[in-house]
């Protein structure tokens, strides 16, 4: 039998939990989880339980439609824009009030949902007392507080970053060398997403030394933080290859199914904002993990010289990189954030004491 749950990588708590509720469901599942930790993988596992006739064989078609997310009976709201529209949510309360198109339930997943915005109220009530055929699945990466009242309705399913012995092993599976499937699983931040987008990218170790280097080619002048500074960009340029290839097949294959059946109710606007939501989030990823590689040398800094001068660069250095991190939360202009860290590391160098005066012993 197969795994309906095979695609999510280390969560076998949450898998655990959800196999266990498909038994006997409630009407709504909440599964908080960070970007790339599987709350996606999981809607799919739970809705192949809810809907096949043996509680999630893995190989029947009720099964392999709802992992695909194309069993006319589970429906997938992915929010088009900043937040879930009002439209939207007209849609999703006419849908659970229907009636299942070929079972006994009906599967709604709401994305994102801690950006629903304002329209939030309105679903309490239907969400709260759903028809008996409807189960909700609303999966979130964390529960503000305008959503804590929705929250209180719902079962709770918590993901945590998965281990990267578990994102190693994944991508072992997948056929990547053991020494490189870890080094990209502790380069991946917990998201086994983003370890399999590095696993495609051959220039992962040169991004990384470019990264690495930038400490010792600051020299003080602005032509150099210019030029540091396309180069970094133009690295992070080189990841998005491998994003692009996938989700160019996710286009044809809403083509193909527009050709079948028509525009209506293909997706194609969903998934084209998806398409650049997520890959605004590999650039934000591939900066923060810059940021941190550069750090990491710096720490190497503080370990490796112990003279005073040293230390107090290195530490102004690491100050500076936290305040730039914190920054990419406000989705910042890429240039601008590397060209102001670059000057900042520059100045933090030459406030350092000179290595021979009282300070810098």
């Amino acid at each position: 039998m197969t795994d309906v749950f095979a695609g999510l990588v280390g969560q076998p708590s949450a898998a655990g939990q959800l196999r266990a509720a498909a038994r006997a469901p409630v009407h709504a599942y909440l599964v908080v989880g960070a970007g790339g930790t599987g709350t996606r993988e999981a809607a799919r596992g739970f809705a192949a339980c809810l809907l096949c006739r043996d509680g999630g064989c893995g190989e029947c078609s009720d099964c392999r439609r709802a992992i695909a997310e194309r069993h006319p009976d589970l429906a997938v709201f992915e929010r088009v824009g900043a937040s879930i529209s009002r439209a939207q949510i007209d849609e999703i309360l006419r849908l659970a009030v229907r009636p299942p198109s070929e079972g006994a339930r009906k599967v709604l997943v709401l994305v994102d949902f801690h950006l629903v915005a304002q329209e939030h109220p309105r679903l309490l009530k239907t969400l709260e007392e759903p028809p008996a055929s409807t189960v909700f699945v609303v999966l979130a990466e964390q529960v503000p507080p305008e959503l804590v009242t929705i929250a209180s309705r719902c079962v709770r399913v918590d993901l945590g970053p998965v281990a990267v012995q578990a994102i190693a092993d994944a991508l072992v599976v997948d056929g990547v060398e053991p020494d490189v499937a870890i080094a990209l699983a502790e380069a991946s931040g917990g998201r086994i997403d983003r370890a399999r987008l590095l696993a495609a990218d051959s220039g992962f170790a040169a991004r990384s030394a470019a990264w690495r280097s930038v400490a010792g080619r600051l020299d003080g002048a602005g032509a150099t933080v210019a030029s540091l500074t396309d180069e970094l960009l133009g690295t992070i340029d080189t990841v998005l290859g491998p994003l692009e290839e996938r989700q160019a097949a996710e286009v044809r294959a809403v083509e193909e199914r527009i050709a079948q059946y028509g525009e209506r109710g293909s997706g194609r606007k969903e998934l084209d904002e998806r398409h650049k939501r997520e890959q605004r989030r590999v650039r934000q990823d591939e900066l923060r993990f810059g940021l941190l590689t550069l750090a990491g040398a710096y720490r190497d800094q503080l370990v490796d010289d112990e003279r005073a001068s040293t230390r107090s660069s290195a530490m102004a250095a690491i100050r500076a990189l936290d305040a730039a991190g914190e920054a990419l939360v406000r989705n910042p202009n890429e240039t601008l954030l590397l060209q102001g860290l670059l000057v900042r590391l520059t100045e933090a160098a030459e406030a350092a004491p000179p290595v021979g005066s009282a300070a810098g012993r």
